[in-house]
């Protein structure tokens, strides 16, 4: 994920946060706002780095893909 943001094709790479929902990967995308302006497009409330309410928001691939 570390790179996706130089791909050509879109990964959404700003959903991905830490496992207590901090945007500790915002220094990955040039301007340190550009993450949280991302998320807040999609209806996400971030506040002090971190997304309000996240247990509402997470996505867990061992319940999601049935695995």
């Amino acid at each position: 994920m570390n790179a996706s943001h130089t791909r050509k094709d879109s990964i959404p790479a700003h959903r991905v946060v830490n496992r207590n929902g901090l945007l500790t990967g915002k220094h990955h995308f040039g301007e340190p706002d550009i993450m949280q302006k991302k998320l807040e497009s999609e209806g996400i409330t971030v506040k002090n780095d971190q997304i309000v309410g996240f247990k509402n928001h997470f996505w867990d691939p061992m319940t999601e893909l049935s695995l």
